[in-house]
């Protein structure tokens, strides 16, 4: 059973290093690890605190000059960071490179395998889809600074309302089909044009929320939203 998680930057990496979450999301992992031989876990890794300003500074330089695939390759590095140090909390469990073309990728031969950006034109999610299409995944767990897609940015908009349950068809409505480098949205829009396509279910919950993902991993029921 093969598992994928694309795991936001912003948890991973909101400002500097979360070094607590890291901790605790180890321990998580090796307990389904340690009680079932045949699970496996790909992890995605963004781009979070780092992406952004990097990015920030790259376009406040270069002004009217900045390009978005500029923008989008300094994002690229910044998740590709991130991949590397949670390959390393990993240890023995994640024996392979970090994947950076998830349409060159060999086969699992350890537990877990890490992931990071591909090039620009989309986010890491996109390469999350991809590889549940490659390992046959039946989801993919977005984690991230939330805990469900809303109807409206609830920061600005007090009537947005929580979403359960939504149809990839409505959600992209919601998200358009653009990427834009540093785009705020639960799930790429590349990516979920996909995910549609293959009819790839995908769960969003708040990442930083262990607990919560426990009862995921285990089928249980949870707090987040499924896009399917």
């Amino acid at each position: 059973m093969v598992t994928v998680i694309s795991l936001g930057g912003s948890i991973v990496a909101p400002d500097g290093v979360d070094e607590q979450f890291l901790k605790d999301f180890v321990a998580l992992i090796r307990s389904f690890i340690e009680g079932d031989e045949k699970r496996r876990f790909i992890f995605v890794v963004g781009g979070g605190g780092p992406a952004r300003a990097w990015q920030k500074a790259y376009r406040a330089v270069s002004g009217a000059g900045a390009r978005d695939d500029a923008a989008d390759w300094i994002g690229v590095m910044a998740t590709r960071l991130n991949a590397q140090l949670v390959k390393a909390v990993m240890g023995e469990w994640c024996g392979q490179d970090v994947v950076i073309d998830p349409t060159q990728v060999d086969p699992l031969t350890g537990r877990v395998l890490v992931a990071a950006g591909w090039k620009p034109g989309f986010s890491s999610d996109y390469d999350a889809v991809l590889l549940a299409e490659r390992f046959q995944a039946d989801a993919v767990i977005n984690l991230s600074n939330i805990e469900k897609v809303y109807t409206d940015d609830p920061k600005k908009n007090p009537n947005a309302q929580p979403i359960d349950r939504i149809s990839w068809a409505d959600f992209r409505a919601m998200v358009g089909d653009e990427w834009v480098p540093g785009k705020n949205v639960p799930f790429d829009p590349v990516a979920s044009r996909h995910a549609a396509k293959i009819g790839l279910k995908v769960i969003c919950a708040a990442g930083k929320n262990l607990e919560n993902l426990r009862k995921i991993l285990a089928g249980g029921d949870f707090t987040g939203t499924t896009i399917e």
